[in-house]
C-alpha cells in the first residue's frame, strides 16, 4: 500500500522529541544511531551517537525523525520532509522520475543498505522528499 509519512529532522535533538512525542501520544520507539548503522565510518566520530533513524508507531501512525541533515545543513523550515513509501518498483521510479522534476536531486533513486529502493530530492516548489520501495515486500505480494 502506497503511504505518505512525516520525517522530521531535528540537529541533535531527535532521542529528546521523539521520547516526547511518545509519552505524549504512546506507542512503540525505536532508534538507530549513526554508530549502530552501516554509515559510521562515513560519519565524524562526534556523530556516533546522532541518531540516523527513529520511528514511533502507533496503530496506522508513523512519525519518523533523524538527527541528520541534508547537503545545506540545518535550517529551521527545511527539516521536514514527506516520505512515500511505495509499493513496487515500478511506482518508486514513476513517482521519482515525476515529482522530481524541476527540482533539486538530493539522493538518486539506488538501492539502499536497508533493502530498500530510495531516493531524495527538493521538488521544483521547494517540498523534500524521500520515496522509499522495500523489495522485500515484493516477495510477500
Amino acid at each position: 500500500m502506497t503511504q505518505i509519512n512525516a520525517y522530521v529532522g531535528f540537529n541533535g535533538d531527535c532521542r529528546r522529541a521523539m521520547e516526547f512525542y511518545r509519552d505524549c501520544i504512546g506507542g512503540e520507539l525505536t532508534f538507530q544511531t549513526v554508530a549502530e548503522s552501516p554509515i559510521a565510518n562515513q560519519c565524524a566520530p562526534s556523530m556516533k551517537d546522532s541518531i540516523l533513524h527513529s520511528s514511533l508507531t502507533k496503530d496506522a501512525l508513523l512519525l519518523m525523525a533523524t538527527d541528520m541533515t541534508g547537503p545545506d545543513g540545518f535550517i529551521k523550515g527545511n527539516n521536514i520532509a514527506l516520505s512515500l513509501n511505495c509499493s513496487s518498483e515500478d511506482e518508486i521510479n514513476t513517482f521519482y522520475s515525476k515529482l522530481s522534476a524541476g527540482g533539486k536531486i538530493l539522493e538518486p533513486l539506488k538501492d539502499s543498505f536497508w533493502g530498500s529502493l530510495f531516493g531524495c530530492f527538493t521538488d521544483k516548489f521547494g517540498i523534500m522528499w524521500m520515496l522509499n520501495y522495500d523489495k522485500g515486500t515484493a516477495n510477500q505480494q
